[in-house]
């Protein structure tokens, strides 16, 4: 049991498993802070540009008490499409932050030998001139 305890802290304590608990998190925040965009600024604007007609809300009553609720649905499709959409606009900044760092280092000049590293070189290029085996 102690084995299976010391495997799970070592698991647990991963850097990739806190980062996605961290991320997991984060997006669920970021969802409550979309649900209350859409719901309470973009919805009502609808229901205004509708003449006062209330999206979220709406219903088919399909029979008795069983309601078919596309208000709530179509609500949960725009919350679905602004976080796609914010997604995209991350995954897209981090590419081309990506892209910049990438030339950038293909842009730097190769560093300089170091005084070490040049001593070898005269001393593999005079065993060269002498005819040794050098490399």
């Amino acid at each position: 049991m102690t084995k299976f305890i010391e495997e799970f802290k070592k698991f647990i304590l991963r850097g990739n498993v806190i980062d996605l608990a961290i991320g997991v998190v984060i997006g669920a925040a970021f969802a409550k802070i979309v649900d209350a965009l859409v719901g309470d600024i973009f919805m009502p604007i609808v229901g205004l540009l509708t003449g006062g007609f209330d999206i979220s809300g709406q219903s088919l009553t399909l029979y008795g008490d069983a309601k078919l609720h596309w208000g709530h649905f179509l609500q949960m499709v725009v919350n679905f499409m602004i976080i796609g959409f914010c997604l995209f606009l991350v995954v897209k900044g981090m590419n081309v932050l990506q892209a910049r760092m990438q030339k950038a280092e293909e842009a730097k000049p190769a560093p300089e030998p170091t005084p070490t590293e040049k001593l070898l070189a005269e001393i593999r290029d005079l065993l060269q001139a002498k005819g040794g085996t050098g490399a």
